[in-house]
């Protein structure tokens, strides 16, 4: 059995996500006007990496698929604490 590490992990991303953010903007426009919840459908594709979650609609599947869904889930959860802490940079 091995043992957990006591010392924690540290995780960076040493990239500009300002492109991440455009296409998360860009691909929910494009979800919300083919009438489907965003939200859901980004969370379905987040969690199991099959694109088919993403309407091909305005392009959005292919550029969704640009980007690493790691670099994704860092743009949420960067914004979402930023709105709970806007002090914390």
């Amino acid at each position: 059995m091995s043992e957990i590490p006591d010392q924690t992990m540290l995780f960076h991303v040493d990239r500009d996500l300002s492109q991440v953010k455009a296409i998360l903007q860009h691909v929910y426009a494009a979800l919300k006007e083919k009438g489907y919840d965003p939200i859901g459908q980004m969370v379905g594709y987040l969690l199991s990496g099959d694109p088919t979650y993403i309407t091909s609609h305005r392009n959005a599947r292919s550029l969704m698929r640009t980007v690493e869904r790691d670099e994704v889930i860092e743009v949420l959860v960067e914004a979402y604490l930023r709105r709970i802490d806007p002090e914390d940079k």
